[in-house]
């Protein structure tokens, strides 16, 4: 190859390259609408953005990937906590996870009610976006989960979403691991509220009394599952399942 046939190379690839990227920029701002659910975006939306900056709140969060990594993603915060959970949540951190344990506790922001319900609206908007499974591996709240590529094999009772060091269970196992694999990967995970510890996170409801377990137990929560959405919401927001100072 001479020297003009490596400047017609050059400039071609060159070209080609650039009419490539540009093919691929103007598709993508073409499918970005759709993708992100433009349509979705509300004024408490958009002020929720602001108040996500505003509290810089990507110090340690991630959104899609970018942040600090030094506390949760919350791309799909919402998914994994309910909205009556993150406003608990955030009017008191403290409550929910303690410094010594937990070694990192985010810490108290004074958000008005105004600023968490806008903030939870655009966390649930982001949440909803089509993020095309970025980040692959993002730090999870305790008892999240996370979306696993690939498909089940046959006979497997779990699919799709999947807790993080969860093993995999079939229809023939023991049915124990199926019901401590349906604790885990239910949507949101049954760990968003209960524990398993003698002490449940923020005065939330825990399975550990004695006789409960095999007791009443088994019945609420084939009642529970038969429950409305509605009738489940009215249920949790009661005084003997969430603290009043919650409510």
């Amino acid at each position: 190859m001479n020297n003009r046939q490596a400047r017609i190379f050059a400039w071609g690839s060159t070209i080609v390259a650039a009419v490539v990227f540009l093919g691929m920029t103007l598709d993508s701002h073409r499918q970005f609408p759709e993708l992100t659910n433009a349509d979705t975006i509300t004024p408490q939306v958009t002020h929720g953005k602001d108040v996500w900056h505003k509290y810089n709140c990507i110090n340690c969060h991630t959104l899609f990937g970018e942040g600090a990594y030094y506390a949760p993603d919350l791309t799909k915060i919402t998914q994994h906590r309910g909205e009556a959970y993150l406003q608990a949540y955030m009017r008191d951190p403290s409550a929910f996870y303690d410094e010594q344990t937990h070694r990192r506790l985010m810490p108290q922001q004074n958000l008005s009610e105004e600023e968490i319900t806008d903030l939870i609206k655009f966390l649930d908007w982001v949440a909803n976006v089509d993020n095309q499974g970025w980040p692959p591996r993002p730090i999870l709240v305790t008892g999240g989960f996370t979306a696993v590529a690939g498909s089940s094999g046959a006979g497997q009772v779990q699919s799709g979403p999947s807790s993080v060091g969860v093993r995999p269970v079939d229809a023939g196992d023991d049915i124990r691991a199926l019901g401590e694999n349906v604790f885990r990967t239910a949507v949101p995970a049954c760990v968003a509220c209960h524990s398993l510890a003698r002490r449940a996170a923020g005065g939330l409801a825990g399975l550990h009394r004695p006789g409960y377990r095999c007791g009443k137990l088994p019945a609420r929560v084939h009642h529970g599952a038969q429950c409305p959405p509605e009738h489940r919401r009215h249920v949790f927001r009661q005084r003997h399942i969430l603290h009043a100072r919650y409510l």
